[in-house]
């Protein structure tokens, strides 16, 4: 690590915020809200569309593998992703059909999230460990902003002329155009080799490192809770059945541009906190966040509840934006980070294909406010298994040493 090589891949994983920013809204409103809207899709596809970013966590460990094998740099390997991010939109918009927007959609963002333990590894050769969180938060700032920005322009934009949709989708073409320029730029080296040949070969260190596992499991039973209902808060806000119907803007106002302001303004305060908390300590803070955050938006029909559980849904997010993307660099060998992030991001993965997929259908036959209190019952239990291992978040640092202790 050189400072140059630390400077270098702050200019251009700002950049890259930008593109994710505008790339975020896809993910999380507008996909979704094309497919309620205008295609009128069904449970099944609409559970497609928004699992997409989960099938690229799925097949992380595939891509981690295949990256080490061909010796291609981690940027090198990210950029081409985005680069068939770019491809799927263009394609989609050249022809608005309803199978190929649900494919497309779930091309493009599993080529987005894909990348992200190539990232993580980019992260821990680039940046000093003192520093790690604070940039990374930074840069989340920039995502974040111009989420709630193109949020609310876009929003206003589609209001009652959601037949131009097709324009947005080479907007976010172009988005990964940036995004795969921007990859392409940042220092980066091949991957260790890991010395083993099969392709799932990182599922190892769940069965070696206790805390690994017990934080996995953690983040299976939040996770599944949290995803869940994160697509429903669209179905909620869109669907006649629930008597709300809101306009374009109104959904991309309480799903976007509310909770990124928040994430906005608490993004620099958690990076700090990573660099400096107990992370277990700090996870569960969260946790209980996330579940203020569903109770307080599903159980309200009224504008009051839902704008507080907007707001605390993105002070949380904040926070887990932070833990999510670079926890395991506190935990795991440094060259191993891209394998250890792999297989906590091929478990977000599963959760992410499945909870879309049992939320619409569980929305057809209970209310809202039931699926909230379900929800943060699965995230109150997942933050039990964390309770005993508060004592290794004390200890927390880069290197081996605590991977190989609590492996006895």
């Amino acid at each position: 690590m050189t400072r140059n090589h630390t400077e270098q891949t702050y200019f251009y994983d700002r950049w890259r915020a930008v593109a994710n920013g505008v790339l975020e809204t896809a993910a999380t409103t507008f996909l979704l809200l094309i497919a309620v809207r205008w295609f009128s899709a069904g449970a099944f596809a609409k559970g497609l569309v928004a699992g997409g970013g989960s099938v690229g966590l799925l097949i992380s460990p595939l891509v981690v593998a295949r990256v080490e094998t061909l010796g291609w740099k981690t940027s090198t390997a990210a950029a081409r992703l985005a680069a068939l991010g770019a491809i799927c939109f263009l394609v989609m918009a050249l022809v608005p059909l309803v199978p190929v927007f649900v494919v497309g959609s779930v091309l493009a963002m599993a080529a987005s999230s894909a990348a992200i333990p190539l990232m993580t590894q980019i992260y821990q050769e680039n940046y000093p460990e003192r520093e790690r969180g604070t940039r990374f938060s930074r840069a989340i700032m920039i995502r974040i902003a111009v989420s709630a920005s193109f949020s609310k322009l876009a929003g206003d934009a589609l209001s009652g002329r959601i037949d131009q949709f097709r324009w947005l989708l080479v907007v976010f073409a172009a988005a990964f155009l940036l995004a795969s320029f921007s990859l392409g730029r940042c220092p980066s080296r091949p991957l260790v080799a890991s010395g083993g040949t099969h392709p799932l070969r990182a599922m190892r260190f769940v069965r070696s490192d206790r805390v690994f596992r017990q934080t996995l499991i953690c983040w299976m039973l939040m996770g599944f809770a949290n995803l869940m209902m994160l697509p429903l808060r669209v179905e909620y806000l869109a669907n006649p059945k629930y008597h709300l119907a809101l306009s374009v803007s109104q959904i991309a106002f309480f799903t976007g541009v509310i909770p990124n302001l928040a994430r906005l303004v608490m993004s620099p305060i958690w990076g700090w906190l990573f660099d400096r908390m107990n992370f277990f300590v700090l996870r569960m803070t969260l946790n209980l966040g996330f579940a203020i955050g569903i109770l307080s938006f599903f159980a309200s029909d009224s504008p009051t509840g839902m704008v507080l559980g907007a707001i605390v849904y993105g002070i949380s997010n904040a926070g887990g934006d932070v833990a999510w993307g670079l926890w395991v660099t506190k935990f795991a060998p440094p060259e191993r980070v891209a394998d250890y992030m792999s297989v906590h991001t091929c478990f977000t993965g599963l959760r992410g294909v499945l909870a879309p997929l049992v939320a619409f259908p569980l929305a057809a036959h209970l209310s809202m406010p039931a699926l909230g209190v379900f929800s943060a019952v699965l995230i109150v239990a997942g933050t039990a298994f964390l309770v005993p291992e508060i004592k290794f978040g004390k200890r927390a640092r880069p290197g081996a040493a605590l991977t190989e202790e609590v492996a006895e």
